[in-house]
């Protein structure tokens, strides 16, 4: 009997491999499916509370030794049960309907972060889910292998009912299952098993699975495969999670998982885990003014989308949240909103691509009812005009958003004086962006890509000092600073009046210099004009250089005594050096060598070259340098500008208008108390 035993198992053994390795394409039944792999389907109904109300028969199945059957009512209990029904989806009529990008992607051609590349098929008829695109970046194969794509084809599907494209995503699945047996158990930074990636999937396959439960075209066995290794998602991201936004994302898949499939013997305690590190975390990487730590108006928005989502979670599941939790969500919301430019699109800083918040506050108006943010989304074409603003300052962030108003043609710079931050950082600080009438001037560099021969070439700069408008010492950048603080500036630092705006703060930290530091006060006359104030405190003679990075639409032009100039349609801007003429002014860009210099990046992968206005000149001691910054919708306004006096505390200047007047300002370096603003106007 033995011996009769091991043969038959030698047969099934080597039944299973020919198919899962070379007809795994023909596996569509729950026969095929335990035929081929066993242990992974009565591993899956382990893993499954079989006492569960309306699981009966798959317990009386899978206790009397037939498994087939047992799957037969597992997947009669989904399409008959009352589980998720938010995702479940009547299914759409028959057409022959098509779209263009779906269509694309049916040819194993995926779109990642604007590059575009063929996923190659090996011999076994599989996909290679560890092709890293056409730029052998390894983010590519990541992003890919989170099945937005996938994500996508479902959509079109939906909206189509061309079977083509459901018949698409079931063989899809298959394949990405099938090949990416065996879970591997341990925290991963693969292609296919890395948290990020694993969390992604475990959203979209929730939304798949139900969405195409009664549809003909999904096949009994991709349903079991997907019911199989959903467990496997939410065990990764429940014991290998990371931490600041990646543990957002995890942990709200987890999340999803236990209150999606709540059938799971796990479900509980993942969805009890859930609630503990989320709200744990998120008093953890939210300041108190609503600002995650990262400091990233990009991954801002990520930390903030996957928190609602906890919270949606968390609500259809009727499982309440601290009162903290929503009202730190208003909190993110709040500054999603406070800091848009005039034409919709958030702060471009660290890590992160420029793009709009105007649908994300718009979803906030709804959540919160806050009509004065749809006033600021819509540039006051509906909703309430705020009673606060138009300028913002966050202490715990230390960022200030100055405005002139909220049309679109207003005035809007955005002044970087706070901690280094948690992650995805830039060496960037005292950094300023402007934009005025509706264009972008001022601009910083972007992040270009984090892997890849576009990383190899440009990440050094994108995260350099060199790729912001600051400055260089003796040619050196910014060193890392402190991650997170555990204060806000004090009012010491900055100040908002209906007539002025005014931050300041210092830096000290640059490599292989010592003795050096960088103050920077930044005060907006609000309508007007910006006036920058950098102060150098030395130990020695140094080479200075002020960067100016203009967006690549920008016309740029040297005027007479060291004026810098746009000379665009509409939207421009003057940058004056104030009772300094004898600087060094070079136009840089698009410079590879002897280092990269003028280029910009609005998106990952995406970027083009700039212009860099470079202003440089030597000192023997401390100086100081004044700028002043004049916007305009056409032609600049005749502005001059002289220092009356200046000390080590603070300096006193005086801008003319031959057509307006004249304004006198203080600006101390350090102490907004001091901050004086006088104006005279000429009299008709």
């Amino acid at each position: 009997m033995k011996l009769k035993h091991l043969f038959l198992l030698l047969i099934i053994l080597s039944f299973t491999g020919t198919i899962s390795a070379q007809n795994w394409k023909n596996i569509r039944t729950i026969e095929d499916v335990y035929t081929a792999y066993p242990k992974e389907i009565e591993t899956m109904l382990n893993q499954f509370n079989l006492d569960t109300e309306g699981m009966e028969k798959v317990k009386q199945a899978f206790n009397s030794g037939n498994t087939v059957e047992a799957c037969t009512q597992l997947l009669e209990y989904y399409k008959n049960g009352n589980t998720a029904q938010f995702l479940r989806q009547v299914q759409p009529e028959k057409t022959t309907k098509t779209e263009s990008l779906a269509d694309t992607i049916l040819k194993n051609v995926f779109v990642v972060q604007n590059v575009r590349g063929e996923v190659p098929v090996g011999k076994d008829g599989h996909r290679n889910w560890y092709y890293k695109g056409p730029n052998n970046d390894r983010e590519w194969a990541w992003l890919s292998n989170r099945h937005s794509q996938l994500n996508h084809v479902f959509s079109v599907y939906l909206e189509t009912g061309n079977p083509k494209y459901a018949e698409y995503i079931d063989l899809f699945l298959r394949d990405f299952i099938i090949k990416s047996m065996p879970y591997p158990g341990v925290k991963s930074s693969t292609s296919v098993w890395r948290g990020l990636e694993v969390s992604f999937r475990a959203k979209v396959w929730s939304r798949i699975f139900y969405g195409l439960l009664n549809s003909e075209y999904m096949s009994p066995a991709t349903q079991l495969l997907m019911l199989s290794s959903l467990p496997d998602h939410a065990h990764y991201n429940r014991n290998f999670h990371g931490g600041n936004n990646w543990l957002t994302m995890e942990i709200s898949a987890l999340a999803t998982v236990a209150t999606n499939f709540p059938e799971f013997k796990d479900s509980p305690e993942w969805l009890a885990y859930s609630i503990k590190t989320m709200t744990e975390s998120m008093k953890g990487q939210v300041y108190p003014d609503g600002v995650q730590t990262e400091l990233t108006s990009h991954y801002h928005n990520v930390a903030l989308a996957n928190f609602v989502l906890f919270k949606d979670i968390c609500d259809n599941a009727n499982q309440p949240l601290p009162d903290f939790f929503n009202q730190t969500i208003e909190n993110m919301y709040s500054y999603s909103t406070h800091i848009i430019r005039p034409d919709g699109n958030r702060i471009l800083n660290n890590d992160g691509d420029k793009g709009s918040n105007v649908k994300l506050i718009l979803e906030g108006v709804k959540r919160f009812n806050k009509p004065d943010w749809e006033y600021i989304a819509t540039n006051g074409k509906s909703g309430v005009k705020p009673t606060d603003g138009p300028s913002y300052f966050y202490p715990w962030a230390g960022q200030l958003i100055s405005r002139s108003g909220y049309d679109m043609n207003a005035h809007w710079s955005f002044f970087d004086i706070g901690p280094w931050g948690s992650g995805h950082q830039h060496n960037d600080k005292l950094h300023i962006s402007i934009s005025a009438f509706g264009r972008d001037l001022l601009v910083d560099a972007g992040r270009f890509a984090y892997t890849g021969e576009v990383a190899e070439k440009f990440r050094g700069y994108a995260k350099g000092t060199q790729g912001h408008n600051t400055v260089l010492i003796d040619g050196k950048g910014q060193k890392a600073d402190v991650r997170v603080t555990d204060k806000p500036l004090s009012k010491n630092y900055f100040i908002l009046t209906p007539d002025f705006d005014y931050a300041s703060n210092s830096f000290d930290k640059y490599y292989d210099l010592e003795n050096v530091k960088h103050t920077r006060a930044l005060f907006y006359v609000r309508g007007n004009f910006w006036v920058v104030v950098d102060k150098i405190e030395t130990d020695r003679p140094r080479k200075i250089e002020t960067l100016w990075h203009w967006h690549p639409d920008c016309k740029v032009q040297e005027l007479a005594n060291g004026i810098v100039s746009t000379k665009n349609e509409k939207g421009n801007l003057e940058i004056i050096p104030v009772d300094k003429t004898d600087w060094n002014i070079k136009f840089i860009k698009g410079q590879e060598k002897p280092e990269i210099q003028g280029w910009y990046s609005e998106e990952y992968n995406k970027f083009e070259p700039n212009v860099a206005t470079i202003y440089s000149t030597k000192i023997d001691a401390n100086e100081i340098f004044v700028w002043l910054l004049v916007p305009s919708e056409k032609e600049s306004p005749e502005l001059s500008a002289k220092i009356i006096s200046k000390n080590s505390k603070e300096i006193k200047l005086k801008v003319e208008n031959n057509k307006k007047g004249s304004w006198e300002i203080t600006i101390p370096y350090s102490n907004s108390k001091k901050t004086k603003l006088s104006f005279t106007r000429i009299s008709k």
